[in-house]
């Protein structure tokens, strides 16, 4: 449903002020209640009503009011203006018993009790206006209980009618009339009637006991039908937290991980603010802030143990279930926003050890129950060992990937990209496709020289100084063991050559320091070292990736090492 409008909201009030009190006052004195009234049945009948409106029938999802066939007997007994008392006081209850009356829904209490006035009056008024009588004897006289029945419906229809109104009109619901909710609530509002018209005559002949006979089992039933709804209520939840588990274990990455368990849950609870924190050492951080359903920047300091709330769960390694900010609000730290109402504060366990926080929050008040806690108490767990098989996937991957020495792409992934590329270039993703391909010079006489473990300090410093000039242009790789690669999509010829010389120049100009040379006794030493290197472009220099590496390899030994090195080469098919 849409949002009502603030002048809507106001409108419905001073409707509710202007015409109930006054309505109710009518009613008294057109209608009055009898002169002899039982003050002790009056109360057990609002006890009794009180009691229904407290317990509503929930099938498939919806609160089902069924306080129809009460208010019909205080109607039939005690006159039309005790039943709309009656009316008016169970609204009452069954708002509070739903908590719907929270900040910014105020309105749906004037909007319920207009709504139920109208029923009352309009229903009672027609009743009397065709004939029907104060207390009638329905066992005795079929055309008073075709009365009471024409009574029941009418009742029922206006509630339909008012409810249809409201839903299209306020609300601005585009849910059609005849829905399965309406066939639900009508079907088990014609079953109860019967029992309002039971209770009616039992009540004649045996007084008050009536109101156990029937009331009783009534409750019992809607307390049956109730935990029956708990119950499967919870076994839906267990079941979506083990197809969310699985869905989870499917991810490989740890952003997907983690997306996926926060939307998933944004789809089970109401949840206008979810984080995520991560034990790092002897600090709580901040590691995924989602606040309205967008992802936000996380700069707040680390907790330590006991410190705010996630630092309560972390140092006790309990979950934590709070109704409203008044039960939360003094121990709260930083992050938690200032509308926040409800929060489920639950540990994130891997191997019995914590890693990790999960705090969500609501904006309602009692947001949460508690077997929702346990949902997600479950949900964490899967959600540790989703992780930990993202991360340790994401490991496996970077050491097949990546060179252990340069942390530079690898061979392996270089070839794969370079397909992929290409493929994007003959579909025409790809304007151009330049290949860049560097050799140290001399690089056997460094090792000789200075031993192996400056040469390899050396590659270690011409990947950085390589990778920090590409930046995001391109993809670095490690070719070979004194070679190296550039791949830039979307680069022409000229702007590939610029960024070769570039390279070139940032290597010969600037000396390596080695810490770790032979015969040095540990010493800084500086050397020069300088680099040929290859240009290639695709589509003029090549059509297929093989032919791509091939000239530019050739550009490099042909133009550049032949040439006298330290030098850049394009390639030319002359």
């Amino acid at each position: 449903m849409n949002d009502v409008s603030p002048i809507m909201k106001r409108g419905i009030a001073i409707v509710w002020l202007l015409l109930v009190p006054a309505g109710m006052w009518y009613t008294y004195q057109s209608y009055p209640p009898p002169s002899s009234v039982q003050w002790l049945d009056i109360l057990a009948f609002l006890l009794l009503t009180s009691i229904v409106a407290s317990m509503p029938i929930v099938i498939n999802e919806m609160f089902i009011f069924l306080i129809q066939w009460v208010t019909l007997v205080v109607f039939l007994k005690f006159g039309l203006f005790f039943e709309m008392v009656f009316a008016q006081i169970s609204v009452v209850v069954l708002l509070v018993r739903l908590r719907v009356l929270r900040k910014g829904e105020w309105f749906r209490l004037p909007l319920n009790l207009i709504m139920f006035f109208l029923v009352s009056f309009v229903s009672g008024s027609f009743y009397y206006l065709i004939g029907g009588q104060l207390a009638p004897s329905l066992s005795t006289n079929p055309s008073a209980l075709l009365l009471a029945a024409f009574y029941a419906v009418l009742n029922y229809l206006l509630n339909q009618v008012i409810v249809s109104f409201n839903l299209y009109f306020i609300y601005k619901s585009k849910e059609p009339i005849f829905s399965k909710d309406l066939f639900v609530e009508t079907v088990t509002t014609i079953v109860t009637f019967p029992i309002g018209f039971v209770l009616y005559i039992l009540y004649h002949q045996v007084g008050l006991l009536a109101i156990l006979f029937v009331g009783i089992p009534f409750v019992s039933l809607s307390i049956i039908f109730n935990l029956y709804y708990s119950s499967q209520k919870m076994n839906e939840y267990l079941q979506k937290a083990a197809e969310i588990g699985h869905q989870m274990a499917e991810r490989l990455n740890m952003d997907d991980v983690v997306n996926v368990f926060i939307q998933r849950l944004s789809e089970m609870l109401p949840v206008d603010y979810a984080y995520i924190l991560d034990v790092q050492g002897d600090d709580l951080v901040v590691d995924r802030m989602v606040e309205q359903g967008q992802v936000v920047a996380a700069q707040i300091p680390p907790l330590k143990k006991n410190e705010g709330i996630s630092g309560m769960v972390w140092a006790e390694n309990k979950a934590y279930l709070y109704s409203s900010r008044k039960e939360w609000r003094k121990f709260a730290k930083s992050y938690i926003p200032d509308d926040a109402e409800s929060l489920l504060c639950v540990p994130i366990v891997r191997s019995k050890k914590i890693i990790g926080v999960l705090v969500l929050a609501s904006k309602r008040k009692r947001a949460y129950e508690k077997y929702q806690l346990n949902m997600v108490d479950i949900l964490c767990s899967y959600f540790a060992v989703a992780i930990e098989n993202a991360k340790h996937y994401e490991r496996t991957k970077i050491q097949s990937e990546r060179c252990p020495l340069t942390k530079l792409y690898n061979f392996r992934y270089f070839e794969g990209l370079l397909t992929r590329e290409f493929e994007k270039l003959t579909r025409f993703e790809r304007k151009s496709l330049s290949l860049i391909i560097l050799d140290i010079d001399h690089f056997k006489s460094i090792n000789d020289t200075y031993g192996h473990q400056s040469g390899n300090e050396i590659l270690i410093d011409i990947a950085g100084r390589i990778n920090k000039l590409v930046a995001n242009r391109g993809t670095v790789a490690r070719y070979g063991g004194e070679e190296f690669v550039v791949l830039l999509p979307d680069v022409v010829k000229q702007d590939a050559y610029q960024v070769a010389e570039h390279i070139r120049e940032s290597i010969a100009n600037w000396p390596f320091t080695l810490m770790q040379a032979l015969d040095q006794d540990n010493k800084k030493i500086q050397v020069k070292i300088t680099v040929s290197i290859g240009v290639a472009t695709a589509p003029e220099d090549a059509e297929d990736a093989l032919a791509l590496v091939r000239h530019a390899d050739r550009a490099l030994y042909v133009g550049a090492k032949r040439a006298g090195r330290n030098r850049v080469a394009e390639y030319s098919s002359n």
